[in-house]
């Protein structure tokens, strides 16, 4: 892929109603010409607040919009027939779809069940108390608005390893299943988080139970049928066995010549927990650059009294770009979420400029910052709140920029805290740019772009400078920026192409 790039195409606060499948297909053509080659789409299996659900809650992953389950037929996002079309109208675009893999638990059942438990220390998963408990879970998923279609399997209490409320006696909490796979406690080779962080909510899926791991690659093929999927977004797998998602992605892989592009999310901002979990999958699947991440948002949050050169230290795409997804938000850390750490409004223009011009990582886009959205919710001050998040000005430049001359070998220019930059050479096909930033005063940097680019007049794409900077007889030039901004650079021979 030429400078792959990925847009959640979806906040979590987007409206009720079945629209996005809709929008989804009439914008298509337009992040086609932006650029965008991957579209992230939300969960689009019904979850268990049917209509409601933005899809984390899943429900049943064989109904996308196709059977009445849960109040409603169409998901929040619209029905099987709308997502279809939205996913031919996107590869018509050129722009492959990424579909979001829910599979760490599921919520909403249809029957309960006589099982045995024993209670868990909320604060130390691994403190599982010796005492059984005979109650009644909710762990009996039988599908009836869906009979049968598509697959027959039934999810009983010996497909789930634990659960967070029981009846009989009723009691919240969190409570490990007692069946033939759980004897020796939960599932390894998960976080470490809380002693163990297997479980996370709802009836939390065992993936060693053979039958589930032969249901879920029956899913993926369906899927593949179904909808045409060029990647995937693979949720919380710092809860899930590292060792069923090394050999999951082996087995979807297997299924067809050209690479999915996929991509984990495993929220931590440790660079060391993510390259272990590389490890561990041996390599299968990329990550979100979560360290980058948080990086960005204390860049934004401390302004001039953060120093720019530091912003790689202890990354992914530092360390293993050819594994790193960056990112500069999304539905998770958006405001009122619970990992709530927004880049503020001011940087964002830097903070696409530093994932969407420079040579390493695969950079994803934010939905709110392309087309700009207002919700309301409820924050943790028990206040209602309203957010408005507009969209970025300069990102339909940056994208295209992206494109355009984002190309040929980096060479970075961090020697000020303030003030950095960095250059793309260019190719033989393609023309190369120089992109200068500044979270302080107005800044400026010294750039040696070789005698090859000798005596040639140089334009800011984004037009925050006006002025032309002509390069020497030996392709040397001083090239500048605003305060608090970036300016990128390129040929005037090539603004117009």
């Amino acid at each position: 892929m030429k400078n792959p790039v990925i847009l959640q195409f979806f906040h979590w606060y987007y409206p009720e109603g079945g629209k996005l499948w809709a929008e989804v297909e009439q914008q298509a053509s337009y992040v086609g010409e932006l650029g965008i080659s991957h579209a992230w789409l939300p969960p689009a299996y019904k979850g268990s607040e049917g209509g409601q659900s933005v899809g984390y809650d899943i429900y049943d992953l064989f109904d996308l919009g196709e059977f009445d389950q849960k109040g409603s037929i169409a998901t929040k996002y619209g029905d099987k027939a709308g997502l279809v079309r939205a996913a031919n109208a996107l590869n018509r675009a050129g722009v492959g779809v990424m579909m979001d893999v829910v599979v760490n638990h599921k919520m909403g059942a249809d029957e309960k069940e006589q099982v045995k438990v024993n209670r868990v220390d909320e604060s130390n998963r691994t403190d599982i108390d010796d005492e059984v408990v005979e109650c009644e879970a909710w762990t009996r998923f039988t599908f009836p608005g869906r009979a049968g279609k598509y697959s027959q399997f039934i999810w009983d209490y010996k497909c789930f390893s634990g659960v967070d409320h029981i009846d009989n006696p009723q009691e919240q909490g969190i409570f490990k299943i007692i069946n033939d796979y759980t004897a020796e406690g939960w599932n390894v080779e998960v976080d470490a988080e809380l002693g163990n962080f297997d479980y996370l909510m709802g009836a939390n899926i065992d993936f060693r139970n053979h039958a589930v791991r032969s249901e879920l690659e029956y899913w993926i093929r369906w899927l593949l049928e179904q909808v045409p999927c060029a990647g995937f977004r693979l949720d919380a797998v710092k809860h899930i066995p590292a060792w069923f998602y090394r050999d999951w992605l082996a087995y979807v892989q297997s299924l067809r010549d050209d690479p999915f592009l996929v991509v984990a999310e495993y929220w931590s901002a440790d660079l060391e927990v993510l390259k272990h979990y590389l490890e561990q999958v041996e390599g299968r699947t990329m990550l979100f650059d979560v360290p980058l991440y948080m990086n960005l948002h204390h860049a934004s949050q401390q302004g001039a009294d953060f120093d720019l050169r530091t912003l790689y230290d202890n990354t992914l795409v530092a360390d293993d770009p050819f594994h790193a997804v960056t990112l500069v938000g999304n539905h998770d850390t958006q405001p009122l979420q619970a990992l709530e750490a927004p880049v503020e409004p001011w940087f964002k223009p830097l903070a696409y400029a530093l994932v969407l011009l420079r040579e390493q990582g695969v950079p994803t886009v934010f939905y709110p910052d392309l087309f700009g959205v207002t919700y309301e919710d409820q924050g943790q001050d028990g206040n209602e709140h309203r957010i408005d998040l507009p969209a970025v000005a300069e990102l339909p430049m940056l994208l295209k920029a992206r494109q355009r001359f984002a190309h040929g070998i980096q060479t970075d220019y961090f020697d000020h805290p303030n003030c950095i930059a960095f250059t793309r050479s260019g190719t033989d096909e393609a023309p190369g740019c120089v992109v200068v930033i500044s979270n302080g005063e107005e800044g400026e940097k010294s750039v040696s772009l070789g005698e090859g680019l000798a005596n040639k007049p140089w334009r800011d794409y984004l037009g925050k400078r006006e002025e032309t900077i002509t390069t020497d007889e030996e392709g040397n030039g001083v090239f500048t920026c605003n305060g608090g901004s970036v300016s990128v650079w390129v040929l005037e021979e090539c603004m117009g192409n």
